[in-house]
């Protein structure tokens, strides 16, 4: 049975794995949507609040994933089949923990402004994690939801091309304006934790774009 075969029966037959991996989207959403958030104050007080509520989505992600991985190991599908899936759904739980970090790191460092680039990144995070979450409902049937599903990861790559080019001028915004090497130091360590989590959701992307070519084939 081939992939796309695949997703199609545990559709039909109402497995869990679909939910589950819909339900991390979620997760993913609700997060990022946290994190923007912490990108609009200066309030210690609702950075510690905020954070608070993306690292309860890191924690209900990771049991989720856990979760999964036993309904695998108890499934009688083929090996290959069980790496499908749990590629997806580790790449998903990845990019949560990155979204996490992020949101540690302004807590962590206090930085004295939250910059116009840092802002955008976490937009593009949002934004792709709003892809992401869009794009789960329709891998129970990639036939029929083929287009849809390129689209997003279109939007997805877009967004992390976006976000390598706001990057590289943001560092040299900093290095060439901030002449505080303390808080210099902090804004490219935050900017690079937003950064990479941009770069966890393309790996997501990569991962659906492989998908989409064995069916292809």
């Amino acid at each position: 049975m081939g992939l796309v075969s695949f997703f199609k029966e545990l559709a039909s037959k109402g497995q869990y794995y679909m939910p589950v991996l819909s339900q991390q989207a979620s997760y993913l959403a609700h997060a990022s949507s946290a994190l923007c958030e912490m990108t609009e104050t200066m309030d210690p007080v609702s950075w510690r609040k905020l954070e608070k509520e993306v690292k309860a989505c890191e924690v209900q992600g990771d049991a989720l994933l856990t979760e999964l991985h036993e309904q695998l190991y108890e499934s009688i599908m083929s090996r290959a089949r069980r790496s499908d899936v749990q590629t997806i759904a580790m790449n998903i739980d990845e990019f949560l923990d990155c979204i996490n970090d992020s949101a540690k790191s302004i807590l962590l460092y206090m930085p004295e402004r939250i910059d116009p680039h840092i802002k955008d990144l976490a937009q593009y995070i949002n934004a792709e994690a709003d892809s992401i979450r869009k794009m789960m409902p329709y891998m129970v049937d990639i036939k029929k939801n083929f287009s849809q599903i390129a689209v997003q990861c279109e939007r997805i790559t877009e967004l992390e091309h976006a976000a390598d080019d706001t990057f590289a001028e943001y560092i040299g915004y900093i290095f060439t304006n901030e002449s505080d090497p303390i808080e210099l130091i902090k804004y490219k360590n935050i900017a690079e934790t937003l950064e990479a989590a941009t770069d966890s959701a393309k790996r997501i992307s990569d991962t659906v774009k492989k998908m989409l070519m064995v069916y292809l084939d």
